[in-house]
């Protein structure tokens, strides 16, 4: 039971810290795991989250 327990947990913080994001994105697009690659998906994300504007 703990150990389901803490598996639960360690998904919520892959999922919290982008981990398993990055993990979809890099099989989406059917490239490997790299520091450039890691900063297009980062890039993408964050222009993705930001050009939403907010209202009120």
């Amino acid at each position: 039971m703990l150990r389901s327990f803490l598996r639960g947990v360690l998904e919520l913080l892959r999922e919290i810290g982008d981990q398993n994001a990055y993990a979809r994105h890099l099989k989406r697009h059917g490239v490997e795991n790299s520091a450039m690659e890691w900063r297009r998906f980062s890039d993408e994300r964050f222009r993705t989250k930001y050009q939403k504007a907010k209202c009120c």
